[in-house]
């Protein structure tokens, strides 16, 4: 007696789920390789740029303060104690910074709304997620434009940008009155660390290279 034939079995079962396959392609901002890559740069680039401060101690020396006798003399104080203390000079204008806006929770509040709509909205959104707000579906070019409107909206026209502004000047006048009472005498650079290089090229390099992997990502 002949075996039963067997009945074929359609590959095309395994694909059924619709839903698995889009889930499968489609990833929340915060998890796309555009976004991680960005975090794990900025991570990297401020633990090397942290790797050159200059310990607190010696930039608060009183025994090497003194009056600058000239404008030039003062001037190459602060272009010297910069090279030195970049990384010093960087983290004292970001807490000048954090300070301001920790006392202006509104601003804050608006700072970092701003910034995680660039971020999740179109900088780390996964191509194949269009944004979709309010009933209605927006392009790239869409959301870029209303990006771009809203920058400019909460820097020039609320107090955002002024609060920015007046604590950036702050801190820059914090560091050149420093750098000019700072005497450098003592003061002496790496032979390995050029002057141009330091704390702000290493977050810039982080910066556009993020970027690209954002733009990357995009296409």
């Amino acid at each position: 007696m002949s075996p039963a034939p067997k009945l074929p079995i359609s590959s095309h079962q395994s694909n059924s789920n619709p839903s698995t396959t889009i889930s499968s392609q489609s990833q929340p901002p915060i998890a796309t390789p555009a976004f991680r890559s960005f975090i794990s740069r900025v991570t990297t680039s401020l633990r090397q740029g942290f790797s050159q401060r200059r310990p607190w101690t010696e930039l608060m020396d009183h025994n090497y303060m003194s009056k600058p006798e000239t404008l030039t003399e003062a001037c190459s104080r602060i272009r010297i104690n910069f090279n030195y203390f970049r990384v010093n000079y960087v983290t004292l204008m970001a807490m000048v910074l954090a300070f301001s806006l920790v006392t202006h929770p509104f601003s804050f509040l608006v700072l970092v709304g701003l910034l995680a709509s660039w971020f999740f909205l179109y900088l780390y959104r996964p191509s194949d997620q269009p944004l979709f707000l309010f009933g209605r579906t927006f392009a790239d070019r869409e959301t870029l434009g209303i990006l771009v409107v809203l920058t400019i909206f909460v820097i020039f026209l609320t107090s955002v940008g002024s609060l920015l502004t007046s604590t950036l000047m702050v801190g820059f006048a914090i560091v050149c009155a420093h750098g000019a009472f700072r005497v450098p005498d003592d003061l002496f650079l790496d032979d390995q660390e050029p002057a141009s290089a330091g704390f702000l090229s290493i977050l810039g390099g982080a910066a556009s290279s993020a970027a690209a992997s954002a733009a990357v990502s995009r296409v």
